[in-house]
């Protein structure tokens, strides 16, 4: 790890800090889609909504006013392909968001072929079995893409063995060296997920994502992950879904010496939405008790669909 790509802005700076829950720990996740015609309501993620070109400027200046500035984008394409793809309506968008708001914010890209595929799947299949060497390489130079258009980091989600240090080399050998990646580094093969796939139009169309995803029953691999990614050269790790693996925390943070955040998958979230929805919880109060939780887990960071909300609940 190079401690300068985590402490040259002062937003990735305060995600790293240890005993201390400011608003830049909370990151807010954007989904945008290339199809204006796409519903825009997310069922189950309350306010939540899908972004396009035409309002995601406007989106982003009123979370800022609001306090929020760190963001994670998550971008569905109008056209999908288990062979060819094209990241210029992506790199475009970026290029659109930095230069409105520059510095004032942090741009993390999740980093996946879920929403890019026919299949829905995270990676390329060849003849049954996963194609590593072809999703590799397409998903690193994805990932190049979004820098080139002002990413501030990139969030490599696939699981696929050697993704980090594929995407690291990618980055280096293009003097992007400073860039930071975020890594989902502990990520089970859940149950949690339903919203966000609905969101990022990401369910799989044949079989499901055991093959590359964790098995949630298995503590030992879950660490294991997160080493593993973090020796393939991760600056930031993860774990997810996030309150179903507060355990992992402590012990990931031991093992590898990084910062570790969490991510409150849109399952989780959801649950605190129908909760309100039906009066039978206080939402803000709900929402701050997770986050409390996360962080007496030893989280430092937090990826959360509330994230926004982050100045109402008084951090």
């Amino acid at each position: 790890m190079n401690p300068e790509r985590l402490s040259s802005n002062d937003i990735i700076n305060n995600m790293s800090l240890k005993n201390k829950f400011v608003r830049d720990q909370l990151v807010q996740p954007i989904f945008i889609h290339e199809d204006e015609k796409s519903e825009s309501s997310i069922p189950g993620l309350g306010k939540n909504r899908i972004l396009f070109k035409s309002n995601v400027i406007e989106s982003i200046s009123r979370d800022l006013k609001n306090g929020c500035r760190n963001f994670i984008l998550f971008f569905v394409p109008k056209n999908k392909s288990n062979t060819r793809f094209n990241a210029e309506f992506q790199e475009n968008i970026l290029l659109k968001i930095k230069k409105e708001f520059d510095s004032e914010i942090v741009i993390w890209v999740d980093l996946c072929l879920c929403s890019f595929t026919k299949s829905g799947h995270c990676c390329l299949f060849e003849d049954q079995k996963i194609n590593y060497t072809e999703s590799l390489k397409i998903m690193s130079d994805i990932g190049l893409s979004y820098v080139r258009g002002g990413a501030d980091g990139i969030a490599p989600s696939s699981m696929l063995n050697g993704i980090v240090n594929s995407a690291r080399m990618k980055l280096d050998s293009h003097n992007f060296k400073h860039i930071p990646i975020m890594s989902y580094s502990t990520k089970f093969a859940s149950n949690f997920y339903g919203p966000f796939r609905a969101a990022a139009d990401s369910s799989p169309s044949f079989g499901d994502r055991t093959s590359y995803q964790l098995d949630y029953t298995d503590k030992e691999n879950a660490i294991k992950s997160s080493i593993k990614f973090s020796d393939e050269g991760a600056d930031l790790l993860m774990v997810k879904p996030g309150l179903l693996s507060l355990d992992l925390i402590e012990p990931i943070a031991l093992k590898t010496k990084k910062p570790i955040g969490a991510y409150q998958v849109s399952g989780e979230y959801s649950s605190l939405v129908y909760l309100a929805d039906n009066k039978l919880i206080d939402f803000d109060s709900g929402l701050l008790e997770t986050w409390s939780s996360f962080k007496r887990a030893g989280a430092q960071y937090i990826i959360s669909y509330g994230s926004r909300y982050a100045k109402r609940l008084g951090i």
